[in-house]
């Protein structure tokens, strides 16, 4: 018996998945595959690293990192110094990216513990203990869209009675984004894997098409700008600022438009690590890069310029500006240049308010001039396109990780699932079993968070009655939080809104600055609920923002 044929016969046909991380908005992503005897980690995005080393019976294979965002790629650092000799595979574009998160690393260091795969090839997985080829693991990584470099990955795993087939999407989109190309379904029909572990960051939310979302925004933003208002954009270090940038270029309402365009923060570096990887682009953002820079142009309108000192970030506005930035921090700076007002834009999905960080920052300026409003550019797929995958895969299992556990127990419940595949939605430091049969196994049917009310007509009013088991939904204190609702037609649909505590604050806050104009909230020295300037009474004190001294001075 040749040592394949030994190989292939002792290999234990047992599969499960451990959650060390299922980035339900609390951690980052970290699964492990178990196959056999082979132990996978499939992306590392959980930072107490400890989690992973708990059962020393299962050694990890090796690792599989999907692409640089943070949440999937945060501990790999860590991981690689404490097992050096453990592999990480990961994509060409994606091992350029990710030491954008670890800056005080040399980026070649980085680059350097990282294994590199072509797109669409086959490899077998090569054994640092035993110096040996495992024969009967293959892995093979397939483009994801989502962000340039992001790969979803094929794992085949060969037994004596039959090879089984795992496939992980990590974070993909179908759709075309402007600076890559969406998952295409035409390489992956017929793949017909028995497990299949997707993300399902919205749910079951519906989307326009991604070039109607860049139209709202444009056309939201080129208002802005023609009523004297400049932008502020806070986003994430990689991803959506570059798309936006690229949108700003290449857009017709905004070709020789007389706008600054700024980057700041650490974004700017990421920019500059775009412009190293052009030749990994789509072949329209290189034909644009030949006639144009995609990033820092001072020649072609609209300008775009890096900010490369502090005091640049109290004079921004003297002209029509849109400011993009990573940090919350700088924002305070932007705003304190009263000439022009503000306006700024976080985009619906975006983590970076989950705080209220930025909340309490816009509370102290004056509504008037500086507002916040949200804007709709989806990075991931929706719920139709999540389930088109689903569909055109066609596995046994699905297993839903990456989202609120709302949205994904809103996709467990879809009829059109539960009758086809064997579902599953686990939280973590949860094992999931997955075994893989002949025949279908008619999986537990999930309650559906469908709630059936009353509507009744009282003369000037409304009422609309719905259970009290709406309210054990996660979401129903968001929703609720205020008590004020807002309602608008969506088709031959009413759709129902929660107002939100910063949507009253704003109005509150032009409320009381238009009726009692020399009140603290006014003052320039109003700074965190408390008084800075050192000629008040209440300095230092925790003050009223309706409060009052003699030394008032107007934030105008």
């Amino acid at each position: 018996m040749s040592r394949k044929q030994k190989q292939l016969t002792e290999t234990p046909e047992q599969l499960s998945c451990y959650t060390f991380g299922v980035n339900h908005h609390t951690e980052g992503i970290a699964l492990l595959m178990n196959l056999g005897s082979y132990h996978l980690l499939l992306d590392c995005g959980v930072s107490n690293i400890e989690l992973l080393l708990k059962n020393q019976d299962t050694p990890i294979d090796f690792v599989f990192c999907s692409h640089a965002h943070l949440d999937h790629s945060r501990g790999l650092l860590k991981f690689h110094q404490k097992f050096p000799q453990i592999p990480i595979y990961t994509s060409e574009v994606t091992a350029q990216l990710l030491s954008l998160n670890w800056l005080d690393q040399n980026p070649d260091s980085i680059v350097s513990f990282l294994n590199v795969l072509p797109w669409r090839c086959p490899k077998q997985i090569y054994s640092q203990s035993s110096l040996t080829i495992k024969e009967d693991l293959t892995i093979e990584l397939f483009p994801a869209g989502h962000l340039p470099g992001a790969a979803a990955i094929l794992i085949k795993y060969a037994t004596k009675s039959r090879t089984y087939k795992i496939f992980y999407t990590g974070d993909f989109c179908l759709s075309n984004l402007q600076l890559v190309e969406g998952l295409s379904l035409e390489t992956l029909r017929g793949l017909a894997p028995d497990i299949l572990i997707i993300e399902g960051s919205y749910g079951t939310a519906r989307h326009p098409h991604r070039r109607q979302q860049e139209k709202h925004l444009m056309e939201r933003m080129i208002t802005a700008i023609d009523s004297q208002q400049n932008i502020i954009l806070p986003v994430p270090t990689l991803g959506l600022g570059q798309e936006i940038i690229k949108l700003l270029r290449s857009h017709h309402q905004f070709t020789g438009k007389k706008v600054d365009i700024w980057v700041d923060g650490n974004m700017a570096l990421a920019c500059d690590r775009y412009l190293e990887l052009i030749d990994y682009f789509p072949q329209n953002v290189q034909n644009f890069a030949r006639h144009q820079s995609l990033f820092w142009d001072e020649k072609i309108l609209p300008y775009l310029k890096r900010i490369t000192d502090e005091s640049q970030r109290y004079q921004l506005g003297d002209s029509a500006s849109i400011v993009l930035t990573d940090n919350l921090d700088y924002i305070r700076d932007y705003c304190q240049n009263k000439k022009r007002k503000w306006l700024i834009l976080l985009s619906e999905y975006s983590e970076l308010n989950d705080s209220g960080k930025l909340d309490s920052l816009i509370a102290k300026f004056d509504p008037e001039k500086v507002r916040l409003e949200t804007y709709l550019l989806t990075e991931h797929s929706d719920g139709k396109n999540t389930t088109q995958l689903i569909h055109n895969l066609r596995p046994q299992h699905v297993v839903f990780v990456h989202g609120l556990p709302a949205y994904l127990a809103d996709l467990t419940s879809l009829e059109e699932l539960q009758n086809r595949y064997q579902l599953h939605c686990p939280s973590v430091n949860t094992l999931v079993e997955l075994p893989i049969g002949n025949k279908f196994i008619q999986p537990v049917v999930q309650p559906k968070n469908i709630y059936e009310g009353e509507l009744n007509e009282t003369g000037a009013f409304i009422t609309i009655t719905l259970p009290d088991q709406i309210n054990q939904d996660s979401r129903w204190q968001n929703f609720a939080d205020t008590g004020l609702i807002e309602a608008r037609w969506q088709g031959e649909e009413l759709v129902l809104r929660g107002l939100s505590q910063r949507e009253l604050l704003q109005q509150n806050n032009l409320s009381r600055r238009q009726l009692n104009k020399e009140s603290c909230s006014n003052c320039i020295y109003y700074q965190d609920q408390h008084c800075s300037n050192p000629l008040s009474p209440l300095y230092e004190f925790k003050v009223p923002s309706n409060g009052y001294c003699p030394v008032f001075e107007s934030s105008e």
